[in-house]
C-alpha cells in the first residue's frame, strides 16, 4: 500500500469519527451519569456492550466480572493491537457528578476513555479499512483500574470470584491478552496550555497493605483494662512519618493510608482497627525495601501498645514502561492531525507519583498510555471535570485510529518491526507467578 493509499485510509477514519462526534460525546456523558465502582460496573458495561454491538461487533462479556472484548479482524493475518478503556469510577461523594446513593463519581475521566475507544471502533469498522489491515484490532474494556475498596475485593477473592484485585491484572491471568501483541489507551489529564495530548513518562509501582490491629475492648471508664488498637495504628503512622526523611527522591516514594475501621463505639476502647496503607515507588526493586520499613512501623505501633497486628500485603501495580516506537508513531499522527503544537513530550524517565495497571500490561507487551489535556481540577478530587470533550474524546480517537492504521497497513511492517525491537520483562506465566508471590500475610503478637 502506498503512502497515498495510507493517507486515504486515515482520511476515511477521521471522517467517520467526525461524523460520529455527537454520539461519542453523548457516550462519554452517559457513562459519566452512571458512575460505578470497580468490579461492579454493571450498568456501564451493559451500555458499552450495546454500543459495540450497534457497530456490528460480537462482544465477549463477563470477563473479570464486568470486562469485555471485541475483535475486529483485518483482511490479512498479522499482529493484534488492543485499544483499551476502563469502566470504573472513584468514591468522591462531594463531586458534582457523584451518585447520591453510592458516592461514586467519574473524577478520573474513565468515561472519556470509553467514548474515545468507541470512536476508534467506529472508524475502523468501515469495510474499506478492515480490508487495509494485516492483523486484528481488539477492543478491551477493563474493570477496576482504581485500586480501592480493598476489603470488598478481598471478599471477592476469598469467594473465588477474582484472584487479583484490578481489572487488567485479572484479565492477564484469565488469558484475555494472550492473543494481543501490543496495546494503547489515552487517559485524561488537567489542561496543559496549547498541548492537546501529552506523551511519555512512566508511573509508580505499588503494594497495598491491609493492617488489622487486635487489642482488647473495654469500657472507657476502665481504660486500664483495655488495649487500644486505634492508638497502636496512630503510633504506627507517627513511625511512618519519621521514616520519610530516609526515602530517596530518585525513587519517587509515596506512602499514604486511611483508617477504614476505627473502632466499634465511642464509649469503648477500640479492640480492633483496620488501617489500609499504600506504598509506591518507581519500580518493584525500589519498592520492596521501603515496604519492609513500613511493615516495621506497623509492628512498632502494636509493640508499643501490647496489641497484635496482622499485615496482609496485596500485590499492586508494576511501573509503566512505554514503547518508544509506538510513541513516535502517536506523536507523528498527533502533529499531522491536530498540529505541531498539539503535543507535549515528557521525558521517558520522568515518573509521576500515581500508578496504573497499564504498568502490569507493559511488563508482557509493548504499550503506550498518553494523556489528553482536557480537564480542570485535581485528579481524584471533587473539582475534576472534563472541560473539553473534543480534546478528551475526539482527538484521542483520531490519533489512536491513525496509529493503528500505521501499525497494521502495508502487511503490518511497522508493527512487526516494533515487536521485533520489543523486549518484554516477563511472559504471562512469569507475571502471574510474580503477582501471586507478592500476596502474603504476617502476624506480630506481643510476647
Amino acid at each position: 500500500m502506498t503512502s497515498t493509499e495510507t493517507s486515504q485510509t486515515k482520511a476515511i477514519a477521521l471522517r467517520a469519527i467526525d461524523g460520529a462526534k455527537c454520539d461519542l460525546i453523548n457516550d462519554a456523558k452517559t457513562v459519566y451519569s452512571t458512575p460505578e465502582m470497580g468490579f461492579n460496573e454493571h450498568k456501564t458495561a451493559s451500555y458499552v456492550q450495546h454500543r459495540l454491538q450497534s457497530l456490528g461487533f460480537v462482544v465477549e462479556t463477563g470477563i473479570a466480572r464486568t470486562g469485555m472484548k471485541s475483535v475486529l479482524r483485518g483482511a490479512k493475518p498479522g499482529p493484534t493491537i488492543a485499544v483499551i478503556a476502563e469502566l470504573d469510577a472513584l468514591m468522591v461523594p462531594t463531586h458534582p457528578g457523584a451518585d447520591p446513593e453510592t458516592g461514586a463519581a467519574h473524577a478520573c475521566g474513565h468515561h472519556a476513555q470509553i467514548a474515545s475507544m468507541l470512536g476508534v471502533a467506529t472508524a475502523l469498522s468501515a469495510p474499506e479499512l478492515r480490508h487495509a489491515l494485516s492483523g486484528n484490532v481488539v477492543f478491551i474494556v477493563t474493570p477496576a483500574e482504581e485500586f480501592i475498596d480493598i476489603q470488598d475485593r478481598l471478599a471477592l477473592k476469598a469467594a473465588g470470584k477474582i484472584e487479583f484485585l484490578s481489572g487488567k491484572q485479572e484479565m492477564i491471568r484469565l488469558g484475555t491478552f494472550n492473543d494481543v501483541d501490543m496495546a494503547m489507551m489515552v487517559h485524561t489529564a488537567p489542561g496543559n496550555g496549547s498541548a492537546v495530548l501529552s506523551v511519555g513518562g512512566t508511573s509508580n509501582a505499588h503494594v497495598s497493605h491491609q493492617v488489622r490491629y487486635i487489642g482488647r475492648s473495654a469500657h472507657t471508664a476502665a481504660t486500664d483494662r483495655g488495649i487500644n488498637a486505634l492508638q497502636a495504628s496512630m503510633l504506627a503512622n507517627i513511625a511512618i512519618n519519621t521514616q520519610r526523611e530516609t526515602f530517596k527522591e530518585s525513587d519517587v516514594v509515596r506512602v499514604h493510608g486511611i483508617i477504614s475501621n476505627g473502632g466499634a463505639s465511642v464509649n469503648a476502647v477500640p479492640g480492633e482497627v483496620i488501617y489500609e496503607g499504600r506504598v509506591r515507588a518507581k519500580s518493584l526493586e525500589a519498592l520492596e525495601p521501603i515496604a519492609e520499613k513500613i511493615i516495621r512501623c506497623y509492628r512498632a505501633g502494636a509493640l508499643a501498645m501490647g496489641a497484635s497486628v496482622e499485615v496482609q500485603s496485596i500485590a499492586g501495580y508494576h511501573g509503566l514502561k512505554q514503547d518508544q516506537m509506538m510513541q513516535q508513531l502517536f506523536i507523528k499522527n498527533a502533529e499531522l492531525i491536530l498540529g505541531r503544537d498539539s503535543i507535549s513530550i515528557v521525558d521517558r524517565t520522568q515518573t509521576h507519583g500515581g500508578s496504573t495497571d497499564m504498568g502490569d500490561l507493559s511488563t508482557i507487551m509493548p504499550v503506550i498510555h498518553p494523556y489528553s489535556n482536557s480537564a480542570s481540577g485535581v485528579g481524584h478530587g471533587n473539582d475534576y471535570l472534563i472541560d473539553d470533550y473534543d480534546r478528551a474524546v475526539v482527538a484521542p480517537a483520531k490519533v489512536m485510529a491513525a496509529t493503528v492504521l500505521n501499525l497494521l497497513e502495508n502487511n503490518a511492517q511497522v508493527a512487526r518491526e516494533a515487536l521485533a525491537k520489543s523486549k518484554p520483562l516477563m511472559t504471562v506465566g512469569q507475571y502471574v507467578s510474580t503477582q501471586r508471590s507478592r500476596f502474603k500475610t504476617e502476624w506480630f503478637r506481643p510476647s
